[in-house]
């Protein structure tokens, strides 16, 4: 069996699902396929079956992340973020420090703030904001130089490093300062703590990811969208006159215009038996893991909705029935995330469980008192892939050597590192690709304020002094 399509697209996350949001918004006649039976891709949440609870791993938005906003106001989802304008950090001896926007224009937004934390000493605070002018004029372009030898060749502290540096990098790149570009973890620091007070506000679905997405693949279905879940793509090929075929089953599609919006490693399996595919070789990319504990109580355990832990190996805390605003009879439920969590992926369940309790319990002492009603511990292994130095020449663009086929996914050049922004800019470049116009469906970039609209330039040529 054979149908004709303007588009298909193979994949449900969030690069196919702005993929094909756009192209059917803009005309076309698209097929969204994926062999799950969820959208979302690693932005899911499932029914876990022992529990009857909805989990997932927590995933967050930024707001400078204006293409992944976009999507969710198109589709009506964007009252589904509770928004926070502060972040809380919290030391085992009880201390908290609070990084939030004051008076003073940006750059100097969390001045004031910054320098009444108690987590870091006036030395160290004096590194930090020698490090963070680096970055007052953006970014730097080239990705080769490490974060681990930025830290050295800045003459950062072990206090700063440990207690501002890694848990931001760490939490938002998902990897240690070796696996890190000074590229993408200066963009973190220019886009959220310099930019904007906007830029690096802290954006949380209050619904559960495929919840939270749904309105989204509605939205595609409302544009004319064909979606079909548990059917996957198991062969491509390029058809003689021009398009492609792609074997779903039994079935056949043919398309003038095919975008995978895949992970890397199905993109490659797909297109190895190309015409003229280069000969498969180890991938540059490297995968990197996220866990996460998720706990239930039969009361309120913390009054705080988030916090950064520190001195630990939790980086989160996400208190999700507080954000989720449940009635006090319910009880509490708390995650915490764990990320680049290597060491966790050889470690079982209850081994996790007791360490990551007696970490939590030391910040939110109520946790003693209280009854964990039931646990779950959700291992990502594949959760992101690591913006380790000199990545950027693999990246592949959206538009590829074959005529008609085109890739979407956050590995791809988008000039972000793996997060839900940067996988819906790539669906929405590969959807530009297609019209012949690669940045036509792309929001417009958060403007920066204060004394930063005549500082910023984003990207800088490096300079390794």
């Amino acid at each position: 069996m054979s149908s004709r399509q303007d588009v298909v697209v193979i994949g449900a996350g969030l690069a196919g699902l702005s993929a094909a949001v756009a192209l059917a918004g803009d005309g076309a006649k698209v097929t969204l396929l994926d062999r799950r039976p969820e959208i979302g891709g690693r932005a899911y949440s499932y029914l876990h079956p022992a529990l009857q609870e909805t989990v997932d791993s927590q995933h967050v938005v930024l707001g400078c992340c204006t293409n992944l906003l976009d999507l969710c106001g198109l589709a009506g989802s964007a009252g589904l973020v509770r928004w926070y304008d502060e972040l809380v950090f919290l030391e085992p001896n009880g201390a908290r420090s609070w990084m939030k926007p004051g008076v003073l224009p940006a750059p100097s937004h969390q001045t004031l703030s910054f320098l009444r934390a108690p987590m870091l000493s006036l030395r160290d605070k004096a590194g930090i904001a020698t490090g963070l002018m680096e970055f007052l004029r953006g970014y730097p372009a080239d990705d080769s130089e490490s974060f681990r030898t930025w830290l050295k060749r800045t003459g950062q502290t072990e206090r700063a490093i440990l207690h501002f540096w890694e848990p931001v990098v760490v939490g938002a790149l998902n990897d240690g300062f070796d696996n890190c570009s000074t590229k993408y973890a200066g963009k973190v620091f220019h886009e959220t703590f310099l930019r904007s007070p906007e830029g690096g506000r802290l954006g949380i679905p209050a619904a559960p990811l495929t919840e939270f997405f749904t309105p989204v693949a509605e939205l595609a279905m409302r544009l004319g969208v064909q979606l079909e879940l548990k059917s996957g793509a198991d062969a491509i090929e390029p058809l003689p006159g021009g398009g492609w075929a792609v074997r779903s089953g039994e079935r056949v599609i043919e398309t003038r215009n095919l975008v995978l919006a895949t992970a890397f490693r199905e993109a490659g399996r797909l297109m190895a038996g190309l015409p003229g595919a280069a000969a498969e070789a180890e991938s540059p990319f490297v995968a990197a893991p996220i866990t996460t504990v998720h706990l239930w109580y039969d009361r309120e355990v913390t009054e705080l909705d988030h916090a950064v832990l520190l001195d630990t190996r939790i980086q989160w805390m996400f208190a999700k029935s507080r954000i989720r605003r449940w009635e006090a009879s319910r009880g509490s439920y708390l995650e915490l995330v764990i990320s680049a969590s290597w060491p966790e992926l050889k470690l079982g369940r209850e081994e996790i469980l007791a360490s990551a309790l007696r970490e939590a319990e030391i910040f939110f002492p109520r946790m003693r008192q209280a009854k964990l009603v039931k646990s779950s511990v959700l291992k990502e292994a594949r959760a992101t892939f690591s913006v380790t130095p000199g990545l950027d020449r693999f990246r592949p663009a959206q538009a590829t050597a074959y005529p008609g086929l085109f890739l979407a996914g956050d590995w791809t050049a988008t000039e972000w590192p793996s997060t839900m922004e940067g996988a819906v800019r790539s669906g929405r470049l590969a959807a530009g690709a297609v019209r012949g116009d690669t940045t036509r469906f792309l929001a417009p970039e958060l403007p920066a304020t204060g004394l930063m609209r005549w500082l910023s330039t984003r990207r800088l040529p490096l300079s390794k002094g």
